[in-house]
């Protein structure tokens, strides 16, 4: 791929927070190279899927919501990306 297929985030993707999903608490930068958000969002699942794991096993319901946030950070990033993919 050259620089000039590169494509980027948008910047638009957020994820949100809060009773009726008003409160925003983070956003997908724009800029990040697309390929390297979908790395990172893979990275995230590992991660979470090992944190759902120990939190069931350990019976640590701490490390479950863990997971679900880093897969909402994940799901942000692949969206994001793919936004960006589309342009």
């Amino acid at each position: 791929m050259s620089k000039d297929d590169t494509h980027f985030t948008i910047g638009q993707t957020t994820f949100y927070q809060g009773e009726n999903h008003t409160h925003p608490l983070f956003r997908i930068e724009a800029g990040i190279p697309c390929q390297f958000a979908r790395e990172q969002a893979s990275e995230l699942m590992g991660y979470a899927r090992d944190l759902s794991i120990d939190g069931l096993m350990e019976d640590k319901p701490q490390l479950i919501w863990a997971s679900h946030y880093l897969c909402a950070m994940a799901k942000a990033l692949l969206d994001d990306a793919e936004l960006g993919m589309k342009r």
